[in-house]
């Protein structure tokens, strides 16, 4: 493989694993905490109504929420969990119709996790290279998907951390595949370093392993990020402008909008460009 773009597996469809927004009761409004801090205006605490949250669950300032002092909310992905929570778990009761379903601010965390791990067992499926591991993650991906079908109580009791465990080892070895095919001597193995403010622009970082890297603040500029495995790492306020994010690996969408960008960015297949990055 000499380019990211020469070995791809047809996409996976993902498309449950998108927040709809119009599908959930606003539960990341409701079932999650939040302080006071540069991410948010005010102290929240769990499973009570953020003050701009209006009766249609809906977002008051949704337009406005950087300059309204609430920027955390515009990095939160839920990857589906939230509409299937609302629609699925709870068959379309809401909170405020049944005081019942508060239940489901228990069980929002939990199946938010679950989602993340189907969102990575399913970028695996469509990473060619990584197609040794295609049966394992398949049926893996199909036995997290049935506990998320499960009622409340099920979802509640399941080991999350066992199925995290589990996907961490199948995901590790999708990376190495995937990497193999970066230069041989450009895969850096950064896995949780301390990059905190790091002058990177314009590094060639193609194929490198960045896992749980710190990476806030630093400057990526122009850096060659191809095949880079970026599960975990901490993009807050990194400069990715003009950086080559092609083909990056477990790169989500949160992250982008964690760092700054420009039009010149080059993004994976799949993720959006944020607003707020420069054009």
């Amino acid at each position: 493989m000499t380019d990211a773009h020469q070995d791809a597996a047809p996409a996976p469809d993902t498309t449950a694993l998108r927040a709809d927004c119009g599908d959930c009761f606003a539960l990341c409004c409701v079932a999650l905490p939040f302080s006071a801090s540069a991410d948010f205006a005010v102290d929240k605490p769990a499973g009570r109504p953020c003050g701009n949250l209006r009766d249609d669950f809906r977002c008051g300032i949704h337009t406005r929420l950087r300059d309204s002092g609430f920027p955390g909310c515009t990095v939160y992905d839920c990857f589906g969990a939230g509409q299937k929570v609302s629609q699925v778990t709870f068959g379309g009761r809401s909170w405020r119709q049944d005081p019942g379903s508060r239940r489901m601010f228990d069980v929002f965390p939990m199946m938010r996790q679950l989602h993340e791990l189907l969102w990575y067992l399913t970028a695996v499926l469509g990473m060619a290279p990584a197609r040794p591991v295609h049966a394992a993650a398949r049926a893996l991906r199909d036995e997290i998907e049935a506990v998320t079908l499960r009622d409340a109580e099920v979802l509640l009791g399941t080991d999350v951390a066992a199925l995290r465990g589990r996907t961490g080892e199948l995901l590790l070895r999708a990376s190495e595949l995937a990497r193999a095919g970066a230069k041989p001597g450009r895969g850096r193995k950064r896995r949780g370093a301390d990059l905190l403010g790091a002058g990177l622009a314009r590094a060639d970082l193609h194929g490198a392993d960045l896992r749980g890297a710190c990476l806030i603040a630093a400057d990526l500029s122009g850096a060659d990020l191809r095949l880079a495995d970026l599960l975990g790492a901490d993009l807050r306020d990194a400069d990715l402008s003009g950086a080559d994010l092609t083909g990056s690996i477990f790169l989500t969408q949160p992250q982008l909008q964690q760092a700054k960008g420009d039009g010149a960015t080059r993004l994976p297949s799949g993720l959006l460009r944020p607003a707020h990055w420069r054009t």
